[in-house]
């Protein structure tokens, strides 16, 4: 089936509309008072000269002053809650470094507060250390399964509670920069797609496809994570292709062919220094690869290629098949599944991979039947 000269199954570009609103976070109305606790005094060696600000949430007032007053004698700002509403309020105000939260409180317990903040986008990564009874194990086991991060028993131990706090204040803000970083890298990824504005979706349905076929595969779940993760950041590298090349709408001329090529390096070394990206590394540099060896950048062959790459590349081109371009009409399925065919039997694609993703867009076919 004969192709428009621009089009290439192997090639498209795309940024996606990565990062969405957050859920608005559920304000609770409070029922008790709040207070705040600071002495100065030298901020903790922590790397950094903005004092780092510690919530302790309590109903017992004098355990909550005991804490308060030791962690400001180690010149941390002190805020103070005496239950769970408050304390949520107070977070999203203040956003605290990190939340010492009592287990036992009337209404809203400790274990539901830390699950509120660990599913909230804005609060996720502030750490929460549970203050427990001595060995009170049953608490512990609820305090991981709500996500708590660590565990101080009463009555507080002063060095203890110094080493615990300033420990997760310094992870803290190490996540934070690691989650400041992705979204930079995503950010550029979303701006590709306003330099190609004729891709559309392709990104957002990469996703959906990718999460979709990699249950199918029973991939496992940080697999499948990496995947929906290469359908946002696969092409970030067009960012260092000149327009020009990028947005020409003939034929490329061997030397244009070239600098294209480079997009998938480019991409691997804007993601390659974030530890969360590892998995997804993979996909951005050899999802133009084929199954014979004659892809780029590396002409790997047969099963040397990724798993996750030949999984991406079949997704990539399939989409880029079914949808329009201004350069080509949207083919059907079965017309790209056709097209898919005929690389395979040229040597191009994984042909037990690509058996599978023919039954995969079959059975969507069959529910999509179903449902009308």
């Amino acid at each position: 089936m004969a192709l428009s000269p621009r089009f290439d199954t192997d090639s498209g570009s795309c940024g996606g509309n990565i990062f969405k609103p957050p859920h608005e976070p559920t304000i609770f109305d409070p029922f008790g008072a709040s207070t705040s606790f600071s002495i100065s005094s030298p901020t903790p060696d922590s790397g950094e000269s903005e004092q780092p600000k510690i919530l302790v949430v309590d109903d017992h007032p004098a355990s909550r002053m005991t804490a308060a007053a030791l962690l400001a004698v180690e010149g941390y700002e002190v805020l103070e809650a005496e239950n769970g509403p408050t304390a949520l309020n107070m977070v999203l105000e203040s956003k605290p470094d990190v939340i010492l939260l009592d287990v036992m409180m009337p209404g809203m317990d400790g274990f539901e507060v830390c699950r509120q903040l660990k599913q909230d986008e804005q609060t996720r990564l502030i750490p929460v250390i549970f203050i427990t009874a001595l060995n009170d194990r049953r608490s512990r086991i609820r305090g991981i399964e709500a996500g708590g991060d660590d565990f101080l028993t009463k009555p507080f131990d002063r060095l203890e509670l110094a080493a615990r706090v300033k420990s997760l204040v310094r992870q803290k803000r190490l996540n934070e920069d690691l989650d400041h970083a992705e979204q930079v890298v995503f950010s550029i990824a979303r701006a590709i797609e306003s330099r190609d504005p004729n891709t559309g979706d392709h990104c957002e349905r990469l996703v959906d496809m990718g999460k979709a076929f990699g249950e199918y595969l029973h991939l496992s779940r940080a697999d499948i994570r990496d995947l929906m993760w290469g359908g946002y950041l696969h092409d970030i590298g067009k960012v260092g292709i000149p327009d020009a090349v990028l947005l020409k709408k003939g034929k490329f001329t061997p030397e244009e062919l070239e600098i294209m090529k480079q997009h998938v390096i480019i991409g691997e070394k804007i993601c390659q220094p974030l530890r969360t990206m590892r998995g997804v590394l993979p996909i951005i540099r050899h999802h133009h690869e084929r199954w014979d060896g004659t892809g780029y950048p590396d002409r790997l062959a047969g099963n040397d290629i990724p798993l996750l790459a030949q999984v991406f590349q079949i997704i990539d081109i399939y989409d880029a098949l079914t949808s329009e371009r201004p350069y080509k009409k949207a083919f059907t399925p079965a017309e790209a599944l056709g097209i898919i065919d005929e690389e395979t039997a040229k040597g191009w694609r994984n042909p037990k991979l690509v058996s599978q993703f023919t039954e995969f867009i079959h059975t969507i076919g069959q529910r999509k039947t179903q449902k009308s």
